[in-house]
């Protein structure tokens, strides 16, 4: 089972997360996620326990406990959802796309440019 653990002290290690949840069974992984720029602690992590019913028993336990002066906040993790690449537009919308329609497209045929104004204004 995976365990989203929130609001974590900044001072937080791997081990010292791991250490929380093996009191309620076996931990395959603790890990505290890390700023790639800054190097420091995002104040979250994950937890990834043997049994379900263990990881069951560490949330209901740790979910608002006190931890190192903060109150956890822990959840079942949820499945990562697909990361769009970066600068990508709403799901449905062309990137070359108008936000407002117009009314008469612009092309040759309805005269676009100084020669459409000029057939528009004597029409």
């Amino acid at each position: 089972m995976n365990i989203y653990v929130g609001n974590l002290p900044y001072s937080v290690q791997d081990s010292e997360l791991r250490e929380a949840f093996e009191a309620f069974g076996d931990v395959i992984s603790a890990e505290v996620i890390y700023d790639r720029r800054s190097q420091r602690s995002r104040g979250y992590g994950f937890v990834e326990m043997e049994y379900d019913d263990e990881g069951q028993d560490a949330i209901n336990a740790l979910n608002g406990s006190n931890f190192q002066g903060r109150e956890l906040r822990v959840d079942e993790s949820k499945p990562k959802r697909e990361v769009q690449p970066s600068g990508s537009q709403r799901p449905g919308r062309n990137r070359n796309q108008s936000r407002r329609k117009s009314k008469r497209p612009q092309t040759a045929e309805n005269g676009s440019g100084l020669l459409g104004f000029i057939k528009r204004i004597f029409s």
